[in-house]
């Protein structure tokens, strides 16, 4: 054959399979990642309590379903971390460590690997000893969270299994969009935000209004998982029936919109915001579809591709106390007008019959992964205030997410601004968790930062 002749031939191959999809990355063939999900329904068939909000609560009813998720990535080098978001008010160290025990013995995954995440949604149920001195002590209810926690763990790590099961080639993006309905709760009375808003007069306090956004999607392109935040408390309602609040409404109208898509929400770091004005279904429901909306408006948008790469680091810090509790405090405490603080003072004082020695500080997780070099995944324990996602968005520029609530149910975590200016979340108020003691340190924002920078330079080299 003539040279010139075969190589239009060549050519007009090479292009003819482009044109079927057979090369074309446009056509999801030339897949990036692995990715698989999964579900389970985590709504109480038995009588637990609802948690949150320093009373008893017995569940009448529910709205729609609870439930956890997962996505499992790897990356062509088999590199695996598992991302789990949940309709939990909050999951305590004591079940997150059984977990990942079992994740280690069963799965072979480490604890840098897997990132447990719960809305803090208050219309969800109670689990293990997660703000234990909240709620009257009443044994069957003892009983009841003892096997639901227990049955929470096993399905939780076999959740996480079935998703590491179905990995399959895709192709992950990234996006970010905006809803503004969180309001930063210490610098707006609530009874006044309705009036402000109806004036178009600006409210006060930081926010963070992004709604981050990453598309999981086959290789015949279909959407298989879109993960998405926001900074805000699950505290629309304050009733006793089931719910997911406003994360369980954006995620079922997402889950329509997108049928067999799995939508899985994370609260970055909405420690000091609240959705205002609230106490209604309707106005949850309302929340629900702008944060639904703010993710279809990203949807619309051209996404960046998340390169292929996958690394992961973990630690525990110790934040410390401004100081522990002395058996002479806890002693005047036990007829205390507050009843949380008079459980507290009678448990605490218990332990120390007991002969156990309070701890001065805590082990608080952090996490950090790197998505490529699109994606920088901060996780965090507990309750951090908007202070800390906008510092590392700020630090680490675009591409960041800030994960709070994950692994551990702890407290608080004030900024060294909220600490200094005190009230709820930067005040006295850890013995509402459990803590040995009322307050943090003022140096634990340093301690966290120090950490974070310390994992993202770890994951990023």
């Amino acid at each position: 054959m003539h040279a010139t002749m075969w190589f239009f031939l060549r050519k007009l191959s090479l292009l003819t399979l482009f044109l079927v999809g057979v090369v074309s990355p446009a056509c999801g063939q030339e897949a990036t990642w692995k990715a698989g999900v999964a579900k389970a329904i985590v709504t109480p068939e038995k009588g637990v309590w609802l948690a949150g909000y320093g009373s008893k609560r017995s569940p009448d009813g529910k709205l729609h379903d609870l439930w956890m998720k997962a996505l499992a990535l790897e990356d062509p080098r088999g590199n695996r971390v598992v991302l789990v978001t949940s309709d939990f008010q909050g999951v305590p160290k004591e079940m997150s460590d059984r977990v990942f025990v079992q994740l280690q013995k069963k799965l072979k995954l480490e604890r840098q690997q897997v990132m447990i995440t719960f809305a803090h949604n208050h219309c969800g149920p109670r689990l293990g000893n997660d703000l234990v001195d909240y709620y009257p002590v009443e044994e069957e209810q003892v009983k009841l969270v003892e096997e639901y926690t227990a049955l929470m763990e096993t399905r939780m790590v076999e959740m996480i299994g079935e998703s590491l099961a179905k990995l399959a080639p895709a192709n992950l993006q990234t996006g970010e969009g905006r809803t503004t309905f969180a309001v930063n709760r210490r610098n707006n009375r609530e009874a006044e935000v309705p009036m402000l808003m109806a004036k178009g007069e600006p409210l006060k306090g930081p926010v963070d209004h992004s709604v981050p956004v990453m598309t999981v999607k086959g290789l015949d392109q279909k959407l298989v998982a879109i993960l998405f935040g926001y900074a805000c408390h699950p505290t629309t309602l304050s009733f006793t029936t089931w719910c997911g609040d406003y994360p369980g409404f954006a995620q079922i109208a997402l889950e329509k919109n997108h049928p067999g898509t799995l939508a899985m929400f994370v609260n970055t770091c909405g420690g000091d915001q609240n959705p205002l004005p609230r106490r209604k279904v309707e106005l949850c429901q309302n929340y629900g579809n702008m944060l639904a909306v703010a993710v279809e408006e990203v949807l619309k948008q051209p996404l960046k591709p998340v390169s292929p790469g996958l690394r992961t680091a973990f630690e525990l810090i110790d934040l410390p106390y401004l100081s522990v509790v002395s058996r002479e405090e806890l002693t005047g405490l036990l007829k205390d007008r507050n009843a949380i603080r008079a459980r507290w003072a009678a448990r605490m004082l218990k332990k120390l019959e007991a002969g156990e020695k309070f701890e001065s500080a805590y082990p608080y997780p952090v996490h950090a992964w790197r998505l490529g070099n699109e994606m920088l995944v901060i996780g965090m324990g507990a309750e951090a205030v908007v202070d800390y996602v906008l510092r590392f968005k700020r630090e680490f520029g675009q591409g960041t997410w800030v994960c709070g609530y994950a692994d551990d149910m702890i407290s608080y975590i004030p900024s060294r601004r909220v600490w200094e200016e005190g009230g709820y979340e930067g005040g006295s108020s850890l013995y509402e968790y459990g803590r040995p003691a009322f307050r943090w340190s003022g140096d634990i924002e340093d301690r966290i930062a120090a950490s974070v920078h310390k994992l993202a330079k770890k994951v990023r080299e």
